[in-house]
């Protein structure tokens, strides 16, 4: 691709822009900032990653691991941000889950231990989970301002924080990770995944990049419906006092 087509691509920022000015939507500054950024970050992150490829796997893995885990657990934090203890509940539900998925990669011989194969896939998989812990945490926090009345009378008849908020965690969680079951029902069928197209022009045959696929989408889903179920468990309480009694934490 010849830089000239790479200016074509603003085409695509353009269409959101008019889009958004035509129906007052009032988000093109966000969508030309988001493209901006995105665009020197990736340029950026591609000589980052061509220097950690060239360290000892330890240490390029290590530092590029605590640098997306870091970024991911501050964005996906902001969803709760007035709930208490939520940045380093957040922090450590991606921990979990990132050392868990990695290491029955590594146990079953999925994957090598390299920088060029643990970056790239972990990064997918802790990209996924930050959505479903923010989407856990935003669908929480609505589910229980809007259920408060019934919550407060359940409290009354003597009912566990657990129990009154037994609807809401299954709520939270179906919602969490619903867009995932749909993906994995349609993969193939609506999209060829992206890592599976890009071995294929890479020149890998198709078989061997439809089980680094398979590998990739079914450790995603594991781990986005890991990180929901952990970040759920984590924060419910913290909508009760020590009291058992509902807190508001409405912004």
């Amino acid at each position: 691709m010849s830089n000239t087509s790479m200016l074509f691509l603003m085409t695509f920022v353009f269409i959101p822009m008019l889009l958004s000015y035509l129906y007052a939507l009032k988000v093109e500054k966000d969508v030309l900032w988001a493209s901006l950024r995105g665009s020197v970050q990736l340029f950026a992150i591609g000589y980052v990653l061509t220097y950690l490829f060239s360290l000892p796997p330890l240490f390029g893995i290590t530092f590029m691991l605590i640098v997306m885990i870091s970024v991911a657990g501050i964005n996906a934090s902001r969803r709760g941000k007035s709930l208490p203890y939520v940045r380093v509940k957040t922090f450590l539900t991606l921990i979990v889950i990132e050392v868990f998925v990695l290491s029955l990669w590594l146990i079953f011989n999925m994957i090598s231990f390299k920088a060029e194969e643990v970056i790239p896939m972990s990064g997918m998989v802790i990209g996924n989970c930050m959505v479903a812990i923010g989407l856990a945490l935003n669908r929480m926090k609505d589910e229980f301002s809007e259920s408060k009345g019934r919550i407060l009378a359940a409290l009354s008849l003597g009912v566990s924080a657990k129990e009154a908020s037994k609807l809401i965690i299954r709520k939270t969680l179906r919602a969490a990770m619903i867009p995932n079951i749909d993906g994995l029902k349609t993969i193939g069928l609506v999209q060829l995944p992206g890592m599976m197209t890009g071995l294929i022009l890479g020149g890998v045959s198709p078989i061997d990049a439809i089980r680094y696929q398979l590998v990739i989408s079914l450790s995603i889903f594991s781990a986005v419906s890991l990180s929901a179920m952990m970040i759920t468990a984590l924060m419910y309480k913290s909508f009760f006092n020590e009291n058992i009694q509902l807190l508001d934490f409405e912004e």
